[in-house]
């Protein structure tokens, strides 16, 4: 597909009044680890100043800031208490049924010092793990900030997660204590959740000693005597004055499991000052932060990386105010999103191309009935972002005055790896562009040498970076092996880009999720995005599957606008459309041995679409168990379509 030859300068007033400038890229080449100390000591207030940057001398196990001592939830509230700003909203919950609460920092910061006092109440002391299976409410970001200032390390199990997915993440960690809620809302339905921590308790062996259960929506909840114990019993009745606790720089804060792996849970290790220095860092510089006047708001749940560094902690070390929301983007009606945006004045709006292409599919007439002029940066997270609803974003989210920041990173990487800066860069649809200032990423080829032309490779990182994972929880030689062993001295975990004209990256997706297609490499998110810029597809998920002819053929599965859905088309005729429209834009040879209309795609509740389920059913296989799936039946109805046509 020929490159997007439209660009997007920064305006000279955005970039006249930008948080980061060009000098940044300038200071972090000319001494990366003299970048980084700076920025630490800008960023987090340390109770015992660091000596040593880095300590690379156990690679590829790295300390940042090591001899430093700090603490994240002093970091997030306390200081900024202390310095005048207490009164500063901290958090507006908005939650699905419509109930409100606004946090101040004072009032926050006081909550949390409860919850401290609590936890250790019920005998969590520093260093033991505690699993939070909550939704995206206030209580969620307390216990985990509660956690970080006594030394406490949380793992976060997004709610959506089984009893069995729960269990067995327990169990890696060894927690002591589970935080969950009787239950939830979703799309207007009281849903339960304490039952799937009882499910995943049943049997014995864990080493769980008290659930601690917040009442959010009264649903009847079953409680084990000697066991559970409610909130509000205990923390709601706790003082709210709670001795700080300083922790080593390299004190453990989080392990987050990363999802879709099979066998033993993958325990991501963040550690806390180096985790919270490029967190906050990459928050400020990569969004404009002016946290005196904006109101942020990142769409991610906690369950997932992004609502740890982007909502439980970049936001709040930084000081900035945002907006915490429960439900889902349609309930109770499409609008919902706008609406609160219009309600807060949301003035930096961050979240994922998957529900941006939702929001088209669903039509621009929806946010069109809001104001949405207090919008002035957008940002997105998960995958890359195809053109064209880069540009319905641009035009439509951002009244073509937003500069869109298209952020690449993992949970292992913690933090922004490769980002525009909103003052600095010209964007590209599509491109997530530069690495981070003080970032060292390289696309390379087969052997690890650095890619020369345009040509697809891996992308690597070169150097350490401070908010770069610690190891895999419990298991070193795994880490080893799994990011470490594909290429000497450099971490690599999957993603293939490459370069344009101007050496900027664009991604190309998982390397297994490249195809060879008569030899030639064809990239999945390429062939999606020449298939979702067509004018009647709403979503398109590409999978590469064996063929006896070009060893590998490339099929897509396309989800129809409601406009074009509404037209009621013939679909073979439809298909045909599609595959001749992909070979025209990028050229024959990715064009799609099958084009496949489906009344939906398989997605897990947190939205990410099982491409390996696509894969079984266009191999001819039994896709299997889809309970993960938010709608199960989705796989049927494919495979029953994929049969009918033959």
């Amino acid at each position: 597909m020929s490159e997007d030859v439209t660009v997007y300068p920064p305006s000279e007033e955005f970039a006249k009044n930008a948080v980061a400038g060009a000098e940044l890229y300038e200071e972090a080449e000319a001494d990366r680890l003299a970048y980084w100390a700076r920025r630490a000591r800008e960023q987090l207030h340390w109770e015992q100043d660091f000596t040593e940057v880095l300590d690379w001398s156990d690679a590829p196990f790295a300390k940042w800031f090591a001899d430093g001592t700090t603490n994240a939830a002093y970091n997030a509230l306390d200081r900024h208490v202390e310095a005048g700003h207490g009164d500063r909203v901290a958090i507006h919950f908005e939650g699905e049924p419509g109930d409100t609460r606004t946090y101040t920092y004072a009032e926050l910061a006081a909550e949390v010092r409860k919850a401290a006092n609590a936890f250790e109440s019920l005998g969590v002391a520093k260093g033991d793990r505690v699993a939070v299976y909550l939704p995206m409410i206030p209580e969620a970001v307390i216990t985990m900030l509660a956690c970080a200032r006594i030394g406490a390390v949380h793992s976060v199990v997004f709610g959506g997660f089984s009893s069995d997915a729960l269990r067995s993440r327990v169990d890696d960690a060894e927690a002591t204590l589970v935080v969950t809620c009787d239950g939830s809302y979703r799309r207007g339905k009281a849903s339960a959740l304490k039952p799937a921590v009882d499910q995943a308790l049943k049997e014995p062996g864990h080493t769980v000693d008290h659930v601690l259960v917040v009442r959010r929506n009264g649903i009847e909840t079953e409680m084990v005597e000697g066991r559970d114990v409610w909130w509000h019993d205990v923390v709601d009745t706790a003082s709210d004055e709670h001795e700080i606790v300083w922790h080593d720089a390299e004190h453990p804060l989080f392990i987050l499991y990363t999802s879709g792996t099979t066998g033993k849970p993958k325990g991501i290790l963040h550690t806390t000052g180096g985790y919270l220095v490029q967190a906050s860092a990459t928050h400020r510089d990569t969004f404009d932060l002016h946290p005196e006047t904006d109101v942020f708001w990142c769409t991610a749940d906690v369950g997932w990386v992004t609502g740890h560094s982007y909502v439980a902690y970049g936001p709040l070390v930084n000081g900035a105010t945002q907006v915490i929301y429960e439900g889902t983007p349609d309930t109770p009606h499409q609008g919902r999103w706008w609406e609160i945006v219009q309600k807060y004045g949301v003035t930096i709006f961050y979240t994922a191309p998957t529900a941006i292409r939702t929001c088209m599919k669903w039509g621009r007439q929806i946010p069109d009935e809001y104001d949405l002029s207090s919008l002035r940066v957008l940002g997105t997270v998960g995958e890359a972002i195809n053109p064209e609803a880069w540009r319905w974003f641009h035009e439509v989210i951002g009244g073509e005055r937003c500069p869109i920041v298209d952020t690449w990173w993992q949970t292992e990487t913690g933090a922004h790896m490769l980002t525009p800066l909103p003052g600095v860069t010209a964007l590209k649809p599509g491109s997530a562009q530069r690495p981070v200032p003080g970032v060292d990423l390289c696309v390379v080829d087969e052997t690890g040498a650095p890619m020369e032309g345009t040509g697809a490779g891996f992308l690597v990182a070169r150097e350490p970076w401070p908010s770069m994972l610690r190891g895999i929880w419990g298991d070193p030689q795994r880490f080893k092996e799994t990011y470490w062993s594909r290429f000497l001295g450099m971490y690599f975990a999957g993603d293939g880009a490459r370069y344009d004209e101007d050496g900027d990256i664009w991604l190309l997706g998982r390397v297994d999720d490249v195809m060879n297609v008569s030899g030639h490499r064809l990239s999945t998110t390429e062939i999606e995005s020449s298939l979702v810029a067509h004018e009647a597809v709403a979503e398109a998920a590409v999978v590469g599957a064996a063929d006896d002819t070009t060893g590998e053929a490339v099929y897509a599965f396309v989800l129809l606008t409601e406009e074009a859905a509404a037209k009621d088309p013939d679909t073979a005729e439809m298909e045909e459309q599609l595959r001749l429209h992909v070979g025209q834009d990028i050229g024959p040879i990715a064009k799609p041995k099958r084009v496949l209309v489906v009344p939906e795609l398989p997605k897990t509740r947190s939205g990410k679409i099982m491409r390996r389920l696509l894969k079984d059913v266009a191999e001819g296989r039994d896709p299997g168990d889809a309970s993960t799936l938010a709608d199960p039946t989705v796989m049927q109805k494919i495979v029953g379509a994929m049969g009918s046509k033959g």
